[in-house]
């Protein structure tokens, strides 16, 4: 977003990434003791929301991603897919222009992946930029362009012509 982030100090990193980049696990990293909606507004927090704006928000964005029955629910009460879905929201909730996802489908089973996917070309098309980590072939060809890196150097970068569904995320494999 045209700031030149290489002489910043940690503290105005810190506040681009908690404004401008939103972070998916592989394994989730929700907390346990604590609800899908606490969950969601725990960024809100750092970024100096008031409760009931945080709640509001952190609400309305569970709703976005299908949760709005679940906020209540405790990681523990949720299946795999919805405790991703959690995570997903607890990263747009500042509404960031980058998301970045660690393997959001590797602790999933297909079908739930595949949905996992629709949720992000959704969020593309709203105007998201988005960048996976996968090794699963038929989870990258979800991409615009695949960067393939082998020991820490790229392999291959190349424009994916026929993504399916049409996404433009880039993904490195």
């Amino acid at each position: 977003n045209g700031k030149d982030v290489s002489d910043m100090s940690e503290n105005e990193l810190a506040e681009i990434r908690n404004k401008e980049i939103g972070f998916v696990f592989q394994t989730f990293n929700l907390l346990p003791r604590a609800t899908c909606l606490d969950n969601v507004a725990l960024p809100l927090i750092y970024a100096g929301f008031n409760k009931s704006d945080r709640e509001e928000k952190a609400f309305h964005t569970l709703e976005s991603v299908g949760l709005g029955d679940r906020v209540l629910h405790k990681p523990n009460e949720l299946s795999g897919g919805q405790r991703q879905r959690v995570a997903i929201a607890r990263a747009l909730v500042n509404n960031p222009s980058i998301i970045l996802a660690d393997e959001p489908t590797g602790n999933l089973d297909s079908k739930t992946s595949y949905s996992i996917m629709e949720l992000f070309h959704e969020l593309h098309q709203k105007g998201n930029t988005i960048i996976m980590v996968t090794h699963e072939d038929d989870i990258a060809h979800y991409a615009h362009r695949i960067v393939r890196l082998r020991d820490g150097l790229v392999e291959t970068d190349s424009l994916n012509t026929n993504p399916t569904r049409g996404q433009s995320m880039l993904v490195a494999e």
